[in-house]
């Protein structure tokens, strides 16, 4: 199926995603300057621990995003910055994020699959934590269709856990949107919806900050990473 392209038509309830214009803008110059003290030759770099985070993050407008659908909780307990660069630059297949990053490894029924990304603990949760969370994509450079968009399965958040063998069939009933953005917008979805990029086709820079939010403690002294 042939993506479509979106922006304010989109539903945040039937959809699961909002295409929310410039709400990044006024932090734009702040969130550049982040990105560029990162490594540029990876394709993801977790960011925990910068002193820049916290202001722009856990307050202000973009955490107002976030508090939209979690409620005044809501709070960031992760964020990995892409960057989409001729020296890193690659596909990614559809998944469902299903990972959450935690300060360190307890063992607590209903969480398995721990892994180590990064140096940083990461743990598969029942998946009633994921669809409890939302993930934001704040763009610091455009992102037209050449330049690597998310792709969506629009409504996929509201399917709970898709089986490996079941993503292909449930994208091409979904559908698929395709979010493209300018420099300072803001993409929020629910954190479970079925999503993918391509590689840019390009040479320019496609840079985007992802953070996850959640609004309730973890159980079992298991405790988010946050950022």
């Amino acid at each position: 199926m042939s993506p479509r392209c979106t922006g304010p038509d989109l539903d945040w309830s039937r959809d699961g995603a909002t295409h929310h214009r410039a709400a990044a803008a006024p932090l734009l110059g702040a969130l550049r300057a982040l990105a560029d003290d990162m490594p540029q030759d990876r394709a993801g770099v977790r960011l925990h621990g910068h002193a820049a985070l916290p202001p722009l993050l856990a307050t202000g407008p973009i955490r107002a995003i976030a508090a939209r659908g979690l409620g005044p909780a809501a709070r960031p307990v992760r964020a990995v910055l892409f960057d989409k660069n001729p020296a890193a630059n690659r596909s990614l297949g559809w998944h469902q994020d299903r990972t959450i990053a935690v300060r360190e490894r307890v063992d607590v029924p209903g969480f398995g699959r721990w892994s180590v990304k990064q140096g940083i603990q990461h743990v598969e949760p029942p998946f009633e934590i994921t669809e409890a969370m939302v993930t934001l994509r704040i763009h610091l450079d455009d992102t037209p269709g050449d330049n690597a968009p998310l792709l969506i399965a629009a409504g996929s958040h509201l399917l709970g856990r898709i089986a490996e063998d079941a993503v292909a069939e449930t994208v091409t009933r979904c559908g698929i949107a395709t979010c493209l953005a300018a420099a300072g917008d803001i993409w929020s979805y629910a954190t479970p919806i079925l999503h993918a990029s391509a590689a840019a086709s390009g040479k320019r820079r496609r840079r985007v900050l992802q953070v996850d939010y959640a609004a309730r403690d973890l159980p079992g002294g298991l405790t988010w990473l946050g950022i």
